[in-house]
């Protein structure tokens, strides 16, 4: 059963209400189709004018809808022959961040992403895709053997931000971060990132510091949530709609300031409505950026990254 945000109140009440129409015409004599089908095309208005105007704030809800396509979704929905792969080779194998070898249409690549979870036991046993150190260097693994065998890289960016454990300090997350990020900016090989829900913090430049970075169109990306930022600048996480506003955490606004290259539109209502339609939405535009970098060297890939991050700082 689809659940509902706040601020889909109005639309779930409608739907609500075609549902009991159509269970009523089940069993009743009187024809209501004309009725059902006013109602149904009242909701589509209705859901279309929420979401082509919602605030930062919203977008953030949307983008951690609990229904929100994930890693595996997309896996399933967009790519073929996924061969995962495991493992840093050095502690363990973290389960908040994938990867391995997949096929985008006529493309291999390989395939680096968050994965959250759908219920409380995958979100448990995926740390509600909060990547651990072994999950950075694991994706610093999988890159590095993409380089060696001419692979292009995909990432699928969809964290609240590194898991801030204790034991994930011991065991060198600041460092595991900044190393991703630096396999991302030396890859001799075309990358391609995009943020498909949430973005946050380091944890997600370590798998999104490409040259060309997608995002869905009610996606976040951010450096910290509204909820941590509206703590520390007003003591207090209610501010967070304030926050949201102000940091410009939007695809949109994002767009404007040249920190992402690409809006790719979701099906009206969010990603959560149609996982399916979202994930061939999101294959089409991974598959014609990498059309486009195919057959650089890799001195202009790299040059490409520089000058994008360059760009922002100035």
């Amino acid at each position: 059963m689809l659940s509902y945000l706040e601020f889909e109140k109005p639309v779930a009440e409608l739907e609500q209400r075609i549902a009991e129409l159509r269970k009523a015409s089940e069993s009743d004599e009187v024809d209501i189709s004309a009725e059902i089908a006013r109602l149904e095309e009242r909701s589509a208005e209705l859901l279309e004018r929420t979401y082509a105007g919602l605030t930062p704030w919203q977008k953030t809800q949307v983008a951690r809808h609990p229904s929100r396509p994930h890693f595996r979704d997309y896996v399933e929905q967009a790519f073929e022959e996924f061969v995962p792969l495991g493992g840093d080779r050095s502690f363990g194998d973290d389960q908040a961040i994938l990867g391995g070898f997949a096929r985008l249409g006529d493309r291999r690549v390989m395939l680096i992403g968050h994965e959250k979870g759908h219920d409380t036991a995958t979100r448990i046993r995926h740390n509600f895709g909060m990547g651990k150190p072994e999950g950075y260097r694991k994706a610093i693994r999988l890159m590095d053997m993409a380089g060696r065998f001419g692979l292009p890289v995909v990432t699928l960016v969809d964290t609240s931000g590194a898991f801030p454990g204790i034991e994930a300090e011991e065991r060198g997350q600041a460092e595991a971060i900044a190393r991703a990020t630096e396999a991302c900016l030396a890859l001799p090989v075309p990358m391609v990132a995009a943020i498909v829900g949430e973005g946050g913090s380091g944890g997600a430049v370590a798998l999104a510091s490409a040259e060309r970075v997608l995002m869905l169109e009610h996606a976040v990306y951010s450096v910290i949530s509204p909820e941590g930022c509206a703590s520390i600048l007003w003591r207090t996480a209610e501010k967070a709609p304030e926050a949201a506003e102000a940091m410009k955490v939007s695809a949109q606004e994002l767009g404007k300031l040249g920190v992402i290259d690409r809006i790719v539109s979701e099906p009206v209502g969010g990603a959560h409505r149609n996982p399916a339609a979202a994930a061939v939405t999101l294959g089409e535009a991974l598959g014609e950026e990498l059309d486009q970098l195919a057959g650089k060297p890799a001195g202009e890939l790299i040059r490409l990254r520089e000058e994008r991050f360059l760009r922002m700082a100035g």
